[in-house]
């Protein structure tokens, strides 16, 4: 307040009685008491944080965190619905079974008269058992002999299908396979190998057999890396990933096909262009994480699930920043139902824009009322959008551009799980493992592509000095569910 103003609840009549002295002091007071109003606001504000309005993910969120709103009741019972297809195990041909038991009955139950001859439609019951996996050992001798002309010894060479290791490429590929697509811990694996496949491994074996799948694939995942850098969409998103004491950060950009992964040491800017290529021409799905904004506003497109979050967080404050939100909330739920609508084919791509139209008026009119706000923290990110209003819109006017970045989000989720049961790597060899195997895992699977017979084929490839499979979709080999 300034040295004028009469402070509220005091008349002027007794403030110009106060002594100057206690003015100073109570102007002070005031000053002290507005600081610390405005910080606690901060402060409560930043306790009451949950995924709902912000961007922390809902595994963080407390006890007593609202709670997610249900979807409305669908009406139907729990389990399979009345009429639907069957889908149980459908029985092999006779032929087909390893062995097939036989039982006839020899006499009639009724007189006790001989039976003779064949039922042609038995009754069939099969059951499905596992074998008592053993490992195959294969030994290579390499015999010297002695010349009995000259005396010269000579050694012959090892056989160039023998594994340059000790164990072989489906052994490498298991081991890739349980840690990396199944996220099983050293320790658990190591015991699933040898319980299940008695392959007797120790614990300082596994890394190594981790880095020869690393080594087998390594070619493949730097293929897929530059084809991805020349798609025309890609979502990108970026998880902390600690590598022994330093932090780290595990990026990852994913098309409808392949999906990179990287652990770099940034999450800037230079992090972004080394993983999309600095000359990207595509349009970037991301979030308003300043390390992408060096892209080109009008070749981006904001994720809409953080923005929903950010209105949500306007409600939260409450006074004109509520007003704010609630309105912008109603936006987004109009553009989400016309989203759904073009989906579902609804709408026309051409009815899908004049239908958003009227909501990007609002959404525009809305936001530079924000920024406009006192409360500074709803006016600057109501100021931060606006400065890239261009890209809320992008999904309208391109096609297989989507207004979140789901894709990205869910592609990155296996990783938190990892990073959350192994605490990150402990050397960059750990790293170039993760982010290869991460990627030879959501790229197949996005292509309905066996996981483990790739990878058998990769350090069969390796073992044999040859070129390993790529990773790039061919329509003949999308064909099997990994």
């Amino acid at each position: 307040m300034n040295e004028e103003q009469t402070p509220p609840g005091i008349t002027p009549e007794d403030w110009a009685a106060t002594p100057v002295v206690v003015q100073h002091l109570v102007r002070s007071l005031l000053e002290t008491v507005a600081v610390l109003h405005k910080r606690v606001a901060e402060l409560e504000e930043r306790v009451n944080q949950t995924s709902r309005n912000s961007s922390k993910p809902p595994s963080s969120d407390p006890p007593s965190a609202p709670a997610r709103p249900k979807s409305p009741p669908s009406g139907r019972k729990a389990g399979g619905q009345p009429g639907h297809p069957g889908h149980g195990r459908s029985l092999k041909l006779s032929t087909e079974v390893n062995q097939v038991v036989v039982g006839r009955p020899v006499s009639c139950e009724r007189c006790g008269a001989l039976l003779l001859g064949e039922d042609p439609q038995p009754l069939r019951h099969q059951v499905t058992e596992l074998p008592r996996v053993e490992p195959e050992v294969t030994e290579y001798q390499r015999h010297t002999l002695t010349c009995l002309a000259c005396g010269a010894h000579t050694q012959a060479d090892w056989p160039p299908e023998m594994p340059r290791g000790s164990f072989g490429p489906q052994a490498q590929a298991t081991v890739g396979y349980v840690t990396g697509r199944l996220g099983v811990s050293q320790r658990d694996a190591e015991e699933l190998l040898e319980t299940v496949f008695h392959l007797d491994l120790g614990l300082g074996t596994l890394p190594a057999l981790e880095q020869a799948v690393s080594a087998a694939v390594a070619q493949p995942v730097a293929e897929a890396h530059t084809a991805v850098q020349t798609e025309p969409v890609a979502n990108v998103d970026e998880t902390n990933w600690p590598e022994r004491v330093h932090r780290g950060w595990l990026w990852v950009v994913t098309t409808p096909l392949v999906t990179v992964f990287l652990v770099l040491a940034t999450r800037g800017t230079e992090g972004a262009k080394e993983l999309l290529g600095e000359t990207f021409p595509g349009i970037v799905g991301s979030d308003r994480w300043g390390g992408y904004n060096w892209l080109d506003p009008q070749r981006r497109q904001l994720c809409w699930a953080h923005l929903k979050r950010d209105f949500q967080a306007f409600v939260e404050r409450g006074g004109e920043a509520e007003r704010i939100g609630q309105a912008l909330l109603t936006c987004v739920a109009q553009m989400f139902g016309g989203w759904q609508q073009l989906q579902d084919g609804t709408l026309s791509r051409s009815d899908f824009q004049v239908a958003m139209q009227p909501i990007q008026t609002q959404v525009g009119e809305l936001l530079r009322q924000g920024a406009q706000l006192t409360n500074e923290k709803t006016g600057r990110t109501c100021a931060n959008i606006l400065k890239l209003e261009v890209a809320l819109w992008t999904f309208v006017w391109v096609e297989g551009v989507e207004p979140t970045n789901n894709g990205a989000e869910r592609a990155v989720r296996r990783a938190v799980l990892w990073r959350r049961r192994s605490f990150g790597t402990q050397s960059a060899a750990g790293s170039r493992f993760v982010e290869r195997i991460l990627t030879v895992v959501t790229t197949l699977r996005q292509q309905h592509r066996d996981v483990l017979a790739y990878l058998t084929e990769a350090c069969a490839a390796a073992n044999r000095g040859d070129s390993p499979p790529s990773l790039l979709p061919k329509p003949s080999t999308c064909d099997v569910i990994a």
